[in-house]
């Protein structure tokens, strides 16, 4: 027996769809561009030299994949609950459980992470303001605009994503000039040219001491953060006027446009300086690789301008993490897999509920920044990548049940399909398995004191004791979600083999409740 079909479509109710083209187009952008290229990439620019190139050329190339993914799942049907609400429809209750709170968890990591962000750059002006003012103010700004309106979080990233732009366009021209014309950076002694990228020192792919030969396989973990949020396109569909037209424009155009920024921005900065110039603190707080240039250059103004950007730019991905997880906590509520109250939506169209729960929990990154505010940022952005890894997971395995489905004539094909199918999903699966292993060795490496291997605790550690949280849960919740369905915890749709018969899908054995237990 399916899940009632209805069921999938309550999770839309309550929404305004207020999001046009003109705002689409920058949150699909804008989401992608944020402080894992601003501020992360200077550390892994000092860490990988010039083939810091390749890791964002392959992660680049999944994340084209995951996107072609989502568009297919997006067109098939437009929610706001995206994938949390595929799951529930291609792989059942447990599943959108585990996924919708994992993408949370995320993004409350990834929020943390901005917030971090936005006190490191604050420092470059004021080192004496305590991280955690920073923070509580950036918290206060992203869910006063997120309690507005839609729109108001709509106009926010459309200006937010412009100035980024802006400043990436501005260094793109000016970088492009400095490598074309060889040109001497100031008083520094250093020349633009497209030689540094085998005269940096260790050439091209450094493999001595301090670099090691697989330094830019490990540091695609980091790379998957810069990547992150991109997805935010599949969320924003519920409340597009027109995603038919939309969601194929946004996924083709923010590929494209990720491309041109992230691989010429990182082009550049090898070109212009050797890389083991990037990565210098200032204050206490790493120097963002464009400021880096600028300042070489002899024009720190212009690095003074590029640096008030970031600060948008932190917050601009801190607004999307807002947005984005209260409208996940909506379908989890709607779906009696949290807590009730975070289905509740304002007058405006908003879920409120989930605003403020999310709002609370980034005002941890106060504690953290209290505690560790020179380590919170790399603590955060590590961590929260794991969660992104399962996110991108699910949106693969999504892909390929609708795709069985829909070559076996159960359902309609999407307008949008997923070019290269079914390998370029298998390909992303492998890849993202393959990175988690390289967060365990990269965590493993990085300090001599246990405590210090931050990313090797989250994985080896953290992950298991998550799961333990995670079954625990959904012991608690299943038997109101069971008594939400009619008792239909499965899939919605029967099970495609690979032979292409048909198999019925009901409720498993572990997921039904004992007879005993419902007398």
């Amino acid at each position: 027996m399916s899940q009632k079909a209805p069921l999938l479509d309550e999770e839309r109710s309550g929404y305004r769809k207020t999001l046009g083209s003109r705002q689409v187009q920058m949150i699909g952008l804008g989401g992608a561009i944020g402080t894992g290229l601003f501020l992360g990439s200077a550390s892994r620019i000092a860490a990988t030299g010039p083939a810091l190139l390749i890791s964002y050329l392959v992660v680049g190339c999944i994340a084209f994949l995951m996107m072609r993914a989502l568009g297919e799942l997006v067109l098939h049907r437009p929610t706001s609950g995206a994938f949390v609400s595929y799951m529930r429809e291609f792989y059942g209750q447990r599943a959108a459980y585990v996924v919708g709170w994992s993408y949370w968890i995320n993004w409350s990591l990834t929020g943390i992470a901005e917030l971090s962000a936005v006190a490191l750059y604050t420092r470059y002006w004021w080192p004496g303001l305590p991280a955690w003012v920073t923070v509580l103010i950036g918290t206060g700004v992203v869910v006063f605009v997120n309690l507005l309106s839609a729109k108001a979080f709509g106009e926010f990233e459309f200006w937010a994503s412009l100035l980024k732009v802006g400043a990436i366009v501005t260094f793109l021209i000016v970088g492009f000039v400095l490598v074309v014309f060889s040109v001497h950076l100031g008083t520094s002694g250093y020349q633009a040219s497209v030689t540094n990228l085998w005269d940096n020192p260790g050439g091209f792919w450094p493999t001595s001491s301090p670099y090691v030969w697989y330094g830019p396989i490990l540091v695609m973990s980091g790379v998957v953060f810069a990547f992150a949020a991109i997805e935010m396109v599949g969320v924003a569909a519920g409340e597009m006027k027109d995603p038919e037209r939309e969601v194929p424009r946004a996924v083709n155009s923010v590929i494209l446009r990720i491309a041109v920024f992230y691989i010429g921005s990182i082009l550049l900065f090898v070109c212009i300086l050797p890389t083991s110039v990037y990565g210098v603190t200032v204050n206490g707080a790493t120097v963002s690789p464009f400021v880096t240039v600028f300042r070489m250059l002899g024009v720190p103004w212009i690095g003074d301008v590029i640096q008030a950007v970031l600060v948008v730019a932190a917050m601009s991905g801190l607004n999307s993490g807002l947005y984005v997880t209260s409208r996940i906590l909506k379908s989890l509520g709607n779906s009696r897999q949290a807590p009730a109250f975070t289905a509740r939506m304002s007058r405006r169209g908003v879920p409120w509920a989930g605003v403020t729960m999310t709002g609370t929990v980034f005002l941890l990154g106060a504690v953290l920044n209290a505690a560790y505010p020179n380590q919170a940022f790399d603590i955060a952005l590590e961590v929260s990548t794991v969660g992104t890894i399962v996110t991108w997971f699910s949106l693969f395995v999504c892909q390929l049940r609708l795709r069985r489905l829909s070559d076996a004539g159960v359902i309609p094909a999407s307008p949008f399909r997923m070019p290269f199918h079914p390998y370029g999903s298998y390909v992303g699966l492998a890849f993202l398995a393959l990175v988690m292993l390289g967060i365990v060795i990269q965590g493993w490496k990085s300090s001599p004191d246990f405590w210090g291997k931050t990313d090797f605790i989250a994985v080896v550690i953290g992950v298991p004791i998550v799961a333990l949280i995670m079954q625990f849960g959904w012991s608690r919740v299943r038997r109101g979600v069971e008594e939400h369905t009619g008792g239909q915890l499965g899939p919605k749709w029967p099970i495609i083999d690979r032979n292409g018969r048909i198999h019925t899908q009901s409720t498993p054995a572990a997921d039904r409740e004992p007879a005993e237990d419902r007398e």
